[in-house]
């Protein structure tokens, strides 16, 4: 099952936007993908027990994506020059270590500067790595966000469409 975070919980946010573009493109190749967007996390997740034995009970449909997926796909916007808060408060609440351990994970980072969070993709890197996440090696940083979708939500640049798609292609064989 692969599964695609879009990693903020900004509401009609380029990151889901770029999630379901690249759920439209897994579609076109014959296989399936959820989206989970952190904007639909429970409002209680944060609170002093969390990293205890007691996590609420609102994040255990979340939980269960986590625990039954085996290929995700980060969408991570820049935030502050790296990447969201809120992504790291929902691994933080998932089961460690079970939840991410021995997974594959596939980086995409956005921005609407022109950098497309290469700083904040890097960070989450290292995180994934100390999760033992399996990062595919091919990571795609898309820059100037706010100009890359037409008015049916697709890519239309040459470039940002030939390296998604081989990143997509990639991502499925493996």
């Amino acid at each position: 099952m692969i599964t695609i975070i879009a990693s903020t919980n900004r509401t009609n946010s380029y990151s889901l936007k770029t999630a379901q573009y690249y759920q439209k493109v897994i579609k076109q190749m014959d296989h399936d993908a959820s989206i989970l967007s952190l904007e639909n996390l429970p409002e209680d997740i944060i609170h002093t027990d969390m990293y205890g034995k007691i996590k609420p009970r609102s994040f255990e449909p979340f939980q269960q994506i986590i625990t039954n997926t085996q290929k995700f796909i980060f969408i991570i916007p820049e935030y502050n020059g790296s990447f969201p808060g809120i992504l790291k408060v929902m691994i933080d609440t998932c089961r460690f270590p079970d939840s991410f351990s021995g997974k594959k994970a596939c980086l995409v980072g956005i921005s609407t500067g022109k950098y497309g969070n290469i700083r904040g993709i890097d960070h989450f890197t290292g995180i994934c790595h100390y999760l033992n996440m399996h990062v595919l090696p091919l990571k795609i940083h898309i820059p100037n966000i706010n100009k890359e979708f037409d008015e049916e939500g697709n890519f239309f640049q040459a470039d940002t469409l030939k390296f998604t798609k081989q990143q997509i292609s990639q991502f499925i064989a493996w």
